[in-house]
């Protein structure tokens, strides 16, 4: 029951009380029906709080049944006496009504029947009609609706949430608060310039967003009421606020089932794709956020020829005035080649000058190996980012179907990912396994792995174990190239270049005792030297 519809059950309600209770009859265990006779007659209050689907009504209808549990006795006897309020909590789905109780032989104190009326956390609470030792700030509307509770047709324990309980002596604490506009009696000419801008932008199924009481069938009724495809572009807003009116004014459902049905299925479609745009947003502006990244490397790359040309020069200067470098020193004054001053180079006392040069020729290579590697991806990341950025741009405009394709070629677009091992295919179509961890790495070699099949790893470096499904089958050398690269790249030579991979048929590999996990010693192998970008 959505927030307009409450109000209106509660305006009927009022129109007539004060009210006197009849009693108290069960139809089921999750429905209550309190006889009233009041200004307008005898008519039932009828409370149906079974999840999804909760209702507060009244009815003429002739109702029966005892008490089916212990909350519905409780109810019987302790809500008592006169109706003699109804409210709701803006235009939430939470109403409370308030019982006069009564004097006799067993005076029955005064009580409040609160009816949260919220889908599958439905719940029926009797409280204590005021809160002990109110204070003055306790006339605030929020804190009317506090109170301690009685007994409620669901107890809910910090178990099963741990953001709000609710319990037989616990405190009743109303719905936080929140900023939706009340559509009843509300102008248009009321409204801000940005709340007209905020809701001229949102498709009518979504007002429900900014708008008070409106859940997904009003939104479907207020879909309906306006037929916009009708009305003329700049008479669409006009429309649009007079449907709202109505809708407020008399929320029940006037239009057809089939005009209704189809409100309801463009409503839940303009969900979906705000909820499917979301959900794509989130991968793509991490990927985005990734190829930045990449990027300040190409950039970084860039600056690092600087130094490696500074690290040359350094050991040029080394290797030209090696002689008259002391040993054990750690810093030398050498002349500079172009004659003018000298350079200052910071030296490893423990080695000697050639060494040192050595040492610099070493870490330029690195740096312009790296700088070669990365420039040379630079043209893809960038064609990645300016793809990225395009299909971030067509989010907002994009239509449910669109949405749809594009969900679907990102997730075409994901690497395959198996229980152990992230999953490659070669030339040849065999399946390759990496180990992304020594726990994976001892799985795949020691039971994923069959006798025959082809294992890989890099030489004289740790990394991951690489299996290939050969089914018994010799290898093709573009197959063997291939897992041969996939060992390297995903091991500590990944930045070098010619790296050595030894490969053998799993037979060959057995894990010593007392060894740790992915530790392992292998015979029968072969020795290919490969680029670990797949050269």
């Amino acid at each position: 029951m959505e927030g307009l519809a409450l109000a209106q059950s509660i305006r009927d309600l009022r129109s007539a009380l004060p009210a006197r209770t009849l009693g108290w009859v069960f139809p089921d265990e999750t429905s209550a029906a309190l006889l009233l006779e009041g200004a307008g007659g005898v008519s039932n209050l009828v409370l149906s709080y079974r999840p999804p689907q909760p209702l507060m009504y009244l009815s003429r209808e002739k109702l029966r049944g005892e008490p089916h549990n212990a909350f519905q006795r409780y109810l019987a006897g302790r809500v008592r006496g006169e109706l003699t309020g109804a409210e709701q909590l803006k235009l939430d789905r939470v109403a409370q009504l308030h019982f006069s109780g009564e004097r006799g032989f067993v005076d029955v104190a005064p009580v409040r029947l609160l009816f949260e009326l919220t889908g599958r956390n439905t719940n029926v609470m009797i409280l204590e009609e005021a809160l002990e030792d109110a204070t003055p700030e306790d006339a605030a509307p929020e804190n009317r609706w506090q109170g301690r509770i009685l007994t409620a047709a669901r107890e809910i324990t910090s178990s099963r949430n741990r953001f709000r309980t609710v319990r037989t002596g616990g405190l009743y604490v109303a719905p936080p608060p929140y900023d939706k506009l009340d559509p009843r009696g509300l102008d248009a000419g009321e409204l801000s310039a940005e709340q007209i801008q905020t809701l001229s932008a949102l498709p009518l199924a979504k007002w429900r967003e900014v708008i008070d009481g409106l859940g997904p069938t009003l939104s479907a009724e207020l879909v309906g009421r306006a037929g916009l495809g009708a009305a003329a572009p700049g008479q669409q807003w006009t429309v649009a606020w007079a449907a709202l009116q109505s809708v407020a004014a008399d929320p029940a459902l006037r239009i057809s089932a089939a005009s209704l049905s189809e409100a309801s299925r463009e409503a839940t479609r303009a969900e979906k794709a705000a909820g499917l745009r979301k959900a794509l947003r989130e991968p793509l502006s991490k990927r985005l956020s990734l190829l930045g990244h990449q990027l300040g490397d190409v950039e970084r790359a860039v600056s690092g020829l600087d130094e490696a040309a500074q690290d040359r020069q350094g050991a040029d200067l080394l290797m030209a005035y090696s002689h008259v470098v002391e040993p054990g020193v750690s810093s030398a004054l050498l002349p500079d080649f172009s004659g003018e001053g000298e350079v200052a180079l910071s030296l490893d006392p423990s080695l000697s000058a050639v060494q040192n040069a050595e040492k610099r020729y070493a870490r330029a290579r690195r740096r312009e190996e790296v700088y070669e590697r990365l420039v040379e991806r630079e043209p893809l990341l960038r064609a990645d980012l300016a793809e990225v950025q395009a299909r971030l741009a067509e989010l907002d405009g994009a239509s449910l179907d669109q949405l749809g394709a594009l969900e679907r070629s990102l997730i075409a677009e994901q690497p395959q990912r198996s229980p152990y091992g992230s999953r490659h295919t070669t030339p040849g179509g065999l399946e390759v396994l990496v180990g992304r961890n020594n726990k994976e790495n001892a799985t795949l070699t020691h039971r994923i792995g069959r006798s025959s099949d082809y294992w890989f790893h890099v030489q004289g470096y740790p990394g991951s174990h690489v299996l290939v499904r050969s089914g018994g089958k010799e290898l093709d050398l573009p197959d063997i190239l291939y897992a041969a690269a996939l060992a390297a790249h995903h091991s500590k030579a990944r930045q070098s270049g010619n790296v050595p991979v030894d490969y053998t048929r799993i037979k060959h590999v057995w894990r010593p005792k007392g060894a740790s996990a992915g530790q392992v010693q292998y015979t029968q192998q072969k020795t290919v030297y490969v680029n670990p970008d797949g050269g």
